[in-house]
């Protein structure tokens, strides 16, 4: 079914509402934007073309799909704007047949490169490496190598496995596009919470400005409800985080297993205290 004139000015309305979203990012815009999209997958849905599969010979509606991955693309990235990752997760998934099987027949998308590096950023900061692996074997080599969009996740990764985190946070702002500096956000999370599991095990207490460089936080109130969130006790008196209790049941829990970090987690302290010299 070819797109009908319904279809083309529902699809006009949200990539207006959409331009006035990533201007203003206001929730009011945000809500707008959600009730279209809305609106148009039930429209794209009655035109069988929400989840299309590969054309068959003459049964082929090029503006139709477009359409459709358009929205879809829309969905995505409003997505992030909203901060909804599980809004993202399901146009990421509504996307995949429109990049893995109507590359061939659909023009190409100014969208295309930005989402599967946001996809791959998505996946780093919830921690599923495993998928981000197998999500980057699946992309062309030449893209990997020359889409900047893509090249930002893998640089994460890459200092990521090699407890570069400094090299992270230094390179939080640096994003390609605005929308990737929400999960950048959400990874800097991630990244906290792994630091926060080694002290844990290597330390029973450390002071106060130590934890707060070691976590990249640059003021006390965002210690305090990080180390309130962990269930860690800061005494006021001696300025030190103490873990003996947190460290006392994961021990526990363990088996009494002790895996030995307090060498790695010193020479990152004093690898941060030497960039913020430098700096």
């Amino acid at each position: 079914m070819a797109a009908d004139e319904e279809l083309r000015a529902a699809h006009q309305k949200l990539q207006a509402d959409f331009s006035a979203l990533c201007r203003t990012k206001g929730a009011e815009e945000i809500e707008t934007v959600a009730s279209q999209l809305s609106q148009l997958k039930l429209m794209l849905a009655e035109c069988e073309l929400l989840y299309p599969q590969p054309p068959s010979p003459g049964g082929f509606d090029v503006d139709s799909l477009v359409i459709a991955r358009d929205v879809a693309e829309i969905g995505a990235l409003s997505s992030v704007h909203a901060k909804d990752t599980d809004s993202f997760d399901r146009y990421w998934s509504q996307l995949k047949p429109f990049y893995l099987d109507l590359p061939t027949y659909l023009p190409p998308s100014d969208n295309y490169e930005p989402i599967v590096g946001l996809s791959l950023l998505r996946k780093l900061s919830s921690n599923s490496i495993s998928a981000f692996h197998m999500a980057l074997e699946m992309l062309p080599a030449e893209l990997v190598r020359e889409s900047p969009y893509i090249q930002h996740p893998v640089l994460l990764e890459r200092w990521l496995m090699e407890g570069s985190y400094s090299n992270v946070w230094r390179e939080r702002q640096n994003v390609p596009r605005e929308e990737f500096q929400f999960f950048v956000d959400m990874l800097m999370v991630t990244i906290r919470h792994e630091i926060a599991s080694c002290e844990e095990k290597a330390y029973d207490s450390l002071p106060l400005n130590d934890v707060a460089t070691l976590l990249f936080y640059n003021s006390l109130p965002e210690v305090l409800e990080f180390a309130k969130e962990r269930g860690w006790h800061v005494n006021p008196t001696t300025q030190t985080v103490e873990f003996a209790t947190k460290h006392a049941e994961r021990s526990a829990a363990e088996g009494e297993e002790r895996i030995p970090r307090r060498a790695t987690i010193t020479s990152n302290l004093h690898f941060a205290r030497e960039l913020e010299s430098i700096v």
